[in-house]
């Protein structure tokens, strides 16, 4: 096999990519509109207007993207290979030696080009769209300059129990860090009876430890009880910003590094992590699950090449979309019932979709 890329290559990317942006801009053009529907009945709440609406739903385009292009993908990967028969240039390619396979794996890579993007974008861009998104409408609706997110927030680290009636995160000098207020802290013994309160005016978090200011202690031990208070106090914890959002945030919506962050926090308190798993596992398997859904429709197209069949080879290749969706949605929540090991869950769709893709080459080889 000739390495990659060769000029007939770079001529089917360049089809494939083109072909495939436009067909995702359709679809996110679609989305968003209907996402701009959605929040008219939230405008006038507040300082919320047609304009922080319009914001609020731009904020939230790069995870749109990221959710639309596995569909995007197969519905442009078949539309490019269909443009290419119609033309007669992919039986050209055939007649230059190169096999369905390899054209496939050409489609493939351009894909991939784009997929790896989308790797990054729902790593970096996308959590952080969905979290402005969510603060300029909680701020706009509430008038209130302290994220509401942060509102009643309870949390968890070993024998400590967290309570804060509010915060924000603040930033100066290029310094970002978050800021609980009312914050009150209830420590256990390991027999569950209570150690102590603390209530702080303020909790800052610093990197590896919690400065907490304006303290007042209160110990019980035995029968007498004690309290103490002081200006600054440091508490060391592993609670951090990424494990208190990540309760307050959808999972759906967080990067694989604060799932697994929201994922060890529960495990070292003993709390059910199954639905930050099930989001994490799926970030990893998401290229793979574009692939093979690109790979897997691929033989449709060349089985029609003298026919076109161009409205065909579209509507299956929206079928194996949803089709695999749902097929992989419900092996997951099957893994979720019966508590069975996601990574399964997520790679048995796949294995069957690239099986699918061998018998179909298989069967329209010649």
């Amino acid at each position: 096999m000739t390495p990659f890329p060769r000029l007939h290559d770079l001529y089917i990317a360049r089809n494939v990519i083109g072909t495939v942006v436009l067909t995702w801009f359709v679809l996110i053009g679609l989305d968003l509109m209907i996402a701009l529907f959605d929040q008219l009945g939230d405008i006038g709440e507040g300082d919320y207007g047609f304009g922080r609406a319009l914001a609020h739903v731009a904020y939230t385009t790069p995870r749109r993207s990221y959710e639309l292009f596995p569909t995007a993908a197969v519905i442009g990967a078949l539309m490019a290979l269909g443009q290419l028969a119609t033309s007669s240039e992919l039986t050209a390619l055939r007649a230059l030696g190169l096999s369905r396979r390899r054209l496939s794996l050409s489609v493939a890579a351009a894909v991939a080009v784009l997929t790896a993007a989308m790797v990054l974008n729902g790593e970096t861009l996308s959590p952080w769209g969905e979290r402005q998104a969510n603060v300029l409408k909680q701020t706009s609706k509430s008038r209130d300059t302290v994220v509401a997110r942060y509102s009643g927030l309870w949390a968890r680290e070993g024998e400590i129990i967290l309570n804060a009636q509010g915060g924000q995160e603040r930033e100066d000098g290029g310094q970002r860090w978050l800021e609980l207020r009312d914050v009150r802290l209830y420590a256990f013994e390991e027999d569950g009876r209570l150690k102590s309160i603390a209530r702080a005016r303020i909790a800052e978090h610093r990197p590896g430890a919690w400065v907490l200011r304006d303290v007042t202690r209160t110990q019980f031990a035995g029968k007498s009880v004690t309290r103490v208070q002081v200006a600054e106090e440091r508490w060391t914890s592993k609670l951090d910003t990424t494990a208190l959002t990540a309760d307050l945030d959808r999972p759906r919506y967080l990067g694989a590094h604060e799932l697994r962050a929201a994922i060890e926090y529960r495990e070292r308190n003993g709390l059910d992590a199954s639905q930050f798993e099930e989001h994490y596992w799926g970030r990893w398997f998401y290229p793979l699950n574009v692939l093979a859904l690109v790979l897997a429709a691929a033989p449709f197209a060349f089985g029609t090449l003298r026919s076109g069949g161009l409205g065909k080879r579209l509507f299956i290749g929206v079928v194996f979309a949803l089709g695999f969706r749902l097929v992989q949605v419900q092996f997951v929540q099957l893994a979720n019932v019966f508590d069975l090991d996601y990574r399964v869950a997520y790679l048995a769709p796949i294995l069957v979709m690239v099986a699918v893709s061998i018998v179909l080459f298989r069967r329209r080889s010649g």
